[in-house]
């Protein structure tokens, strides 16, 4: 009787040789390190003195550590700690409210018993192609909606986009089963209950990268505050910094005019342009890891196990 022949355990079909995987590595690798050099070379500019920059140019190691620029943007720390309030209040709240506007809009137009799906569908991206221009949208925010220096005016015109609504739409479309919605409705779910029990959780993946986007969005506006918004009080952290590079700007090209009064003449620019970048982009950093997470999380619960 013959023995039985022992094979080799065969590989996975989904599997890589070893080559493959340590090449992928070496390109994300080097991907990683293209995307980290130019934050590193912000902050390693912040740090530098302004004379060395001009003469020498940017250098990852400066050759003396000089935090004039980061005393320059402090100096009223007081406008600037108000500044962080009112960009995080707004992200915040800006965010939220824009997923679950942007979700309550998609999910109708996406299920195909809703007789006016087409129209609403159409309404929505008829916005995409035409608008009533600057002067009407501001007049409808500020005498039809008296939002003039309110902390709403920085968060209501950025709620609704109509292209973050198409990509809901089809992700609800794509990718949530019909049979799971009908169902439920045989189990005697109503339909606020599918979409929050059902639809949302099912749907963390696109959820996420909306938010995410939304977020960037919001963190990043400033032309909103140069057009609503008058009392400093009210200032996002991005017009702050805008406005002070304006001033900065302007002061460095009237330098005559300033020595002639007996003012001072030497006003940071490149370092204090870098220093600000670098204290605009610290809690939006952190926003990324908290994405992923739920990045990853969406992709396993939204999985349809057979």
């Amino acid at each position: 009787m013959e023995a039985p022949v022992e094979r080799a355990p065969s590989r996975p079909v989904n599997s890589m040789s070893p080559v493959g995987e340590w090449t992928i590595k070496i390109i994300f690798f080097i991907y990683s390190l293209l995307c980290i050099f130019p934050i590193l070379l912000l902050i390693m500019v912040s740090l530098s003195n302004e004379s060395d920059v001009i003469i020498h140019g940017y250098k990852f190691i400066p050759s003396k550590i000089d935090f004039s620029a980061y005393k320059f943007v402090f100096s009223d720390w007081e406008s600037i700690a108000r500044a962080y309030g009112v960009s995080l209040f707004v992200t915040i709240v800006g965010t939220i409210l824009s997923l679950i506007v942007m979700a309550l809009y998609a999910y109708p137009i996406s299920r195909p018993d809703f007789p006016q799906r087409k129209f609403f569908t159409f309404f929505v991206f008829f916005t995409m192609l035409f608008n009533g221009g600057l002067v009407p949208w501001y007049l409808v925010y500020v005498r039809l909606l008296q939002m003039k220096d309110s902390i709403w005016s920085l968060i209501l015109p950025l709620v609704m986009s109509a292209f973050f609504v198409l990509i809901i739409r089809t992700f609800f479309s794509t990718t949530i089963p019909s049979a799971i919605i009908e169902s439920a409705k045989i189990d005697g779910a109503g339909e606020m209950r599918i979409f929050f029990r059902i639809v949302l959780p099912l749907s963390l993946p696109v959820l996420a990268t909306v938010a995410l986007f939304s977020t960037l969005n919001y963190w990043n506006d400033w032309f909103l505050s140069l057009v609503f918004i008058t009392k400093e009080d009210h200032y996002s952290l991005q017009y702050v910094m805008y406005k002070t590079l304006t001033n900065i700007q302007y002061l460095t090209q009237h330098s005559d005019a300033i020595a002639h009064i007996g003012g001072t003449t030497k006003f940071p620019s490149e370092t204090v342009r870098m220093a600000m970048a670098v204290v605009g982009i610290g809690p939006i950093i952190f926003a990324y890891p908290f994405f992923q997470k739920y990045f990853v999380k969406g992709l396993t619960v939204g999985a349809v196990k057979g």
